[in-house]
């Protein structure tokens, strides 16, 4: 009886309204900084050397969160092959891709892009989850929001925010996030598992795959500062790691819905440590195009009117991220 009440207790001061309301601020400054983060790493390590490191540091502190929460892994060949699919396109491909594409792009502009995550996912959704049929909410999300990404691009200008190929990579990922989160839902989320135990099969086979890959496309030179090492740490073992923690809090605790709220806080972080830390440029198209973009997501996620069936499956698809 003691264990129970102690770990009652422990749930309860984890769900706290305080509690809760801190770790959400936590997610977003952790999730908002990644890119941040990833442009420091770039400094010292090539895109292939950050995204091993990153995934090793997160596969190593959800294997320690499991393992002191005494966490069961789920057990099946099945199941396993499913999560190597969700490690490549949630973890691999896309950690890949963003990081590539920072060498042409500012980090403030890479997570404006990331916000696109929650419009590829309707997207995917509807070419893939045929039984869900697209309300007027999500269409017009989906076009409000695109004109957004078009906005940031700014073909005016000759698309001259960045290098078009690294905006063009950003978009990538996210489609790849997109496919993930379909995927999960319909091969993973029907199995009732625990959420924090199938992240870590999930970053644990990423850094598997990166591993693997690693002769081929990560020997390059490289130069380990205390920067370069502490901001990769910070992407894996904070960003990878503990935030997927908060994150699973604070969906038990406010709902699915309300958790995705993250998503519009992330980009105006990234953008404002972009300015503040690295000295980046924001032209005025970048910031008023992520305006449009997260205005597109509160429409096709029906916090705009009364749809919000729409709301809750957009929501619980974001929350599985990272």
């Amino acid at each position: 009886m003691t264990d129970i009440a102690a770990g009652s207790t422990a749930t309860e001061r984890r769900h706290r309204p305080s509690s809760v309301l801190v770790q959400f601020v936590l997610l977003a400054v952790t999730w908002g900084s990644s890119f941040l983060f990833v442009a420091v790493g770039l400094t010292g390590l090539s895109p292939a050397q950050v995204v091993l490191g990153r995934l090793v540091a997160g596969a190593v502190t959800l294997g320690l969160i499991c393992a002191i929460g005494r966490r069961r892994l789920p057990r099946g060949i099945a199941i396993w092959g499913h999560l190597l699919v969700v490690a490549l396109l949630l973890c691999v491909i896309p950690f890949l891709l963003f990081a590539w594409a920072q060498q042409g792009i500012s980090s403030g502009m890479a997570s404006i892009y990331n916000a696109t995550t929650p419009l590829m996912t309707v997207l995917v959704s509807l070419i893939a989850l045929r039984a869900e049929p697209p309300t007027r909410a999500t269409v017009l999300g989906l076009v409000v929001g695109f004109c957004g990404v078009l906005i940031v691009l700014g073909p005016w200008n000759g698309l001259g925010g960045g290098d078009v190929w690294s905006q063009l990579a950003c978009l990538a990922a996210t489609a790849c996030y997109g496919t993930a989160f379909v995927y999960l839902r319909r091969f993973v989320a029907p199995r009732g598992l625990d959420a924090i135990p199938v992240a870590t099969v999930q970053v644990g086979l990423g850094a598997a795959v990166m591993l693997l890959l690693a002769p081929a496309i990560a020997m390059g030179p490289f130069t380990l500062s205390v920067p370069v090492v502490l901001a990769v740490l910070a992407l894996g073992a904070v960003g990878t790691g503990l935030a997927y923690v908060w994150n699973t809090n604070i969906v038990m605790a406010w709902g699915a819905s309300n958790a995705a709220a993250v998503t519009y806080l992330t980009p105006v972080v990234g953008v404002l440590l972009g300015v503040v830390v690295l000295s980046e440029r924001v032209s005025w198209n970048e910031p008023v195009g992520a305006v449009v973009v997260i205005l597109g997501i509160a429409v096709a996620q029906g916090r705009l009117g009364r749809g919000r069936s729409g709301q809750g499956r957009v929501g619980s698809r974001r929350t599985l991220e990272r």
